[in-house]
């Protein structure tokens, strides 16, 4: 029989693909998994399409073109000097990312001929796939794919495959002088990612898909970056992994910065004595200037934006209490929810046989060679020359998955909405454990009410107008991902505890939840949020327009949803949250907070979940109505 073999040929050549790759890189704890799906790179972890049994030579040639791509990105690359100038449009980031890429792989390519071909071969399938070779109209390619294209052909001109040179013709002609300039500095700073980057970003202009930097932001990275070389790119990869993560997805909405270390050194009753002084000076009108920041247009006081991030705090569960209390709280969570322990139970186990179901394998019957097939013995009996009695088992394709529960930690939340909730994440996280899923449970909320620190900031400096968000995130980690769930099924308690629920910012939390996502390694992400209203912050809210945390939560969700890469679904509680997320139910009562989310997990599993979504979805609206 073949299989055995075609089996051990494809195990040797992924070995050997993963050891070229971390050769490349010059890094040898870079992780590589072969996943159905595109490939792409989440810090320190690469993801190669699964080859088949058969493994064809162009299959090979592929996943070798894949694999040296992200062995050049990690060589080769800085996220820090990339994520730092990065455009805040979505197509321009696309481009951006592109011009990167680009650059990488010409850098690779001119030392390596094996490389080369491998890169070339694939930007040639990945023209014809996409129909470059059909194309009569320069409109029928994107803009942002086509400089890429163009700086590709700058820089390395036998790079580009016959099938895309007709329509970067059409492309080229329609360049002005400031894109040509800025093709040329790309094409003579390829080796310098700093230089390069400016010359992209004037490139981005130049096309009109992004602003202009201003003369002093250039000036200044310019004198920052003077002793930077090609190696800088390979020491920054192998001490920051955090900053890899997102080398691959771009930030959403990148205008904003990535939120400061969380001060957790500060007492929360020092914070609580000061609530009272922040709730007199709430209803004060801002007034004064407004400091704004540079990548925000000038004329815009309804962009998103917060006055100050120093305050923020992101934070594991065990380190705001101390671990005597830590377990005084999970034992009142498991009291008061033995009876709903039951009852969710029962659906976790029916939501488990269904992911197991489809982890399966499943059997090729009526073959001629493999293993008898004890059920078709009776066609030997019938007919002795009948061959097809024998099946072949088979590996089915199931997607490694990672569910991001996201619970709204809001005052509003306080009682039984939250104590629900904190059970019911504590028994998904147990479900789907055994499934091999693995699932994260974080909250959030905010460190004081009526504005903390934040808000005091900004009495300090005189209430300049449009400040933005004016409170002190509190982002908090209850279940990591890769913890078991049992080391960190004493952190659910701690949403019991007194004190803790205050404001709810949704649109950062759900922000913050995502970009996590987007650096696990999984081929499926989810992302389960858990609400009872809209986001209110009092202090926020005085100083801005009425919709101006509403309004961010919706830009935020739009993202997401556009971008496709993460699932994402809603439950409100008492609250309609239909009317922000495309995939969402809303629920009277809290004790059906834990039926349901088994139900909306169950269904999203399916094939048909987004018919099955829109049938839930109109029912639920006709029982609101």
């Amino acid at each position: 029989m073949s299989a055995p073999s075609d089996q051990g040929k494809a195990e040797d050549f992924k070995r050997a693909t993963a050891s070229t790759l971390r050769a490349m890189a010059h890094n040898t704890e870079v992780q590589v998994a072969y996943q159905p799906g595109p490939s792409g790179l989440a810090g320190k972890r690469a993801r190669l399409p699964s080859p088949s049994r058969a493994l064809s030579p162009p299959e090979m040639a592929k996943l070798r073109g894949a694999a040296d791509a992200i062995a050049l990105r990690l060589r080769y690359h800085d996220d820090a000097l990339h994520n730092a100038r990065q455009p805040a449009s979505h197509d321009a980031r696309e481009a951006y990312d592109a011009l990167e890429q680009a650059r990488v792989e010409i850098i690779g390519a001119a030392s390596m001929a094996g490389v080369a071909a491998n890169l070339r071969g694939r930007l040639n399938d990945e023209c014809e796939s996409n129909g470059l070779d059909q194309m009569t109209q320069r409109d029928q390619l994107p803009l942002a794919k086509a400089i890429a294209l163009l700086a590709r052909e700058r820089m390395d001109p036998a790079s580009i495959p016959d099938s895309a040179r007709h329509i970067l013709g059409l492309w080229r002609d329609t360049l002005g002088p400031d894109a040509e300039a800025a093709l040329d500095e790309l094409a003579a700073s390829r080796t310098d990612q700093s230089h390069y980057i400016r010359a992209a970003r004037k490139l981005l202009a130049a096309v009109d898909l992004a602003e202009a930097e201003s003369e002093a932001t250039e000036s200044e990275d310019a004198s920052g970056d003077q002793d930077s070389g090609e190696e800088t790119p390979q020491q920054n990869n192998s001490q920051d992994d955090e900053g890899e993560s997102q080398s691959q997805e771009a930030p959403l909405l990148a205008a904003q910065p990535e939120m400061a270390e969380a001060d957790t050194g500060e007492e929360e009753t020092g914070e609580e004595g000061e609530e009272e002084d922040m709730a007199a000076e709430a209803g004060d009108a801002p007034a004064g200037p407004q400091n704004r920041r540079s990548s925000m247009p000038s004329d815009d006081n309804s962009s998103y934006r917060a006055f100050t991030r120093v305050n923020d705090e992101e934070i594991d569960a065990e380190d705001l209490c101390d671990p005597e209390e830590l377990s005084r709280l999970r034992q009142l969570l498991d009291q008061q929810l033995q009876h709903l322990h039951a009852v969710v139970a029962k659906l976790a186990n029916r939501l488990q046989r269904r992911l197991l179901a489809q982890q399966t394998r499943a059997w090729e019957f009526d073959l001629e060679e493999g293993m008898l097939d004890p059920a078709r013995l009776s066609r030997i009996i019938v007919d002795p020359l009948l061959a097809l009695t024998y099946k072949r088992e088979l590996d089915t394709d199931f997607r490694d998955t990672v569910v991001t529960l996201l619970i709204d930690n809001s005052g509003s939340m306080r009682g039984r909405p939250i104590t629900v909730a904190a059970m019911c994440g504590d028994i998904l996280a147990r479900t789907l454990e055994r499934c091999a899923v693995k699932v994260e449970v974080l909250g959030f909320t905010t460190r004081a009410w009526k504005g903390g620190h934040s808000r005091e900031q900004w009495v300090a400096a005189g209430k300049p107008q449009h400040p933005g968000r004016l409170n002190d995130l509190r982002h908090i980690i209850y279940k990591a991902a890769d913890t078991p769930w049992r080391r960190a099924r004493k952190n659910l308690g701690l949403m019991l505890r007194e004190g803790l629920l205050k404001e709810n910012i949704d649109g950062e939390a759900l922000l913050w939840a995502y970009r996590r996502l987007l650096s696990r390694p999984e081929h499926r992400r989810i992302l389960m949020v858990i609400s009872d209203g809209a986001p209110v912050d009092d202090s926020t809210l005085s100083a801005n327009a009425g919709n101006y945390l509403e309004r961010h939560l919706r830009d935020v969700i739009r993202e997401i949803e556009a971008r496709e890469a993460v699932e994402l679904i809603a439950i409100g509680i008492g609250h309609d949250v239909t009317r922000y997320y495309r995939r969402a139910v809303t629920i009277v009562d809290a004790e059906e907070l834990g039926g349901t989310m088994m139900r909306k997990l169950t269904e999203l599993f399916d094939e048909d979940a987004d018919e099955i979504w829109s049938r839930v979805s109109a029912q639920h609206a006709a029982l609101i109505a």
